[in-house]
C-alpha cells in the first residue's frame, strides 16, 4: 500500500520514501483513535537516508502542549530519554508523529513553525477523514542540488514540507 504522494508531485528527483510496518502503522494509528480528541505524538526510530528511511520502532510521548487538542509538543524529558533509547539500540531518528483528530493529514502552519528536524520525516495521522501523510521538513536545498548559494546560504522556499511516498509493509 503506498501514498498518491507521486501524483501531487511535478516532475524531478523522485519524492523520498518512508517504510512503515503495518504493525507499527496499526500501533499508531490505534493510539490517535484512543488518544482524540487530543493529538497524540512520538518518535520514528530506525535507518535514515536522504532517499529512503525505513521505521523499525515507534516511541509514543506525551503530549506537553498547552492546547493539546489543536497542537502537540513531545514531553522533553520523555524526548532525551527516547533518543537515549534509540542510540542504545543503534538506530537513528527517522522522524516524528502526530495526529489531526478533525483535519488533513497535511502540516499545519503551526507544524511548520515548529519543525526542528530538518530532513526528517513528520508522519502525520488524520483521523476524520481518515488518511496518513508523511512529509520531510526541507532543510536548505532542494533535491536536485540547487536552493542554496556558495556559501550555503538557503534560496529556496524551505521552511516548507516536502510530501513523501508512504509505504507500508
Amino acid at each position: 500500500m503506498t501514498s498518491d504522494a507521486d501524483s501531487e508531485r511535478p516532475a524531478g528527483p523522485p519524492a523520498p520514501t518512508l517504510v512503515v510496518p503495518a504493525s507499527i502503522r496499526d500501533a499508531i494509528v490505534g493510539r490517535a483513535r484512543d488518544g482524540r480528541p487530543a493529538e497524540i505524538c512520538g518518535v520514528l526510530g530506525g535507518e535514515f537516508d536522504a532517499d529512503r528511511a525505513r521505521v523499525r520502532s515507534q516511541y509514543p510521548a506525551d503530549n506537553a502542549a498547552e492546547t493539546p487538542r489543536t497542537r502537540y509538543r513531545i514531553d522533553p524529558q520523555q524526548q532525551l530519554s527516547i533518543f537515549d533509547r534509540l542510540e542504545g539500540r543503534g538506530e537513528e531518528i527517522v522522524g516524528f508523529y502526530h495526529s489531526h483528530p478533525t483535519g488533513p493529514p497535511h502540516p499545519s502552519a503551526t507544524d511548520a513553525a515548529m519543525a526542528t528536524w530538518p530532513d526528517r520525516s513528520y508522519l502525520i495521522v488524520s483521523l476524520e477523514p481518515f488518511e496518513l501523510g508523511s512529509w520531510r521538513w526541507c532543510s536548505g536545498t532542494k533535491r536536485d542540488g540547487s536552493g542554496a548559494t556558495d556559501d550555503g546560504a538557503a534560496v529556496d522556499d524551505c521552511g516548507a514540507f516536502e510530501r513523501e511516498r508512504l509505504v507500508f509493509e
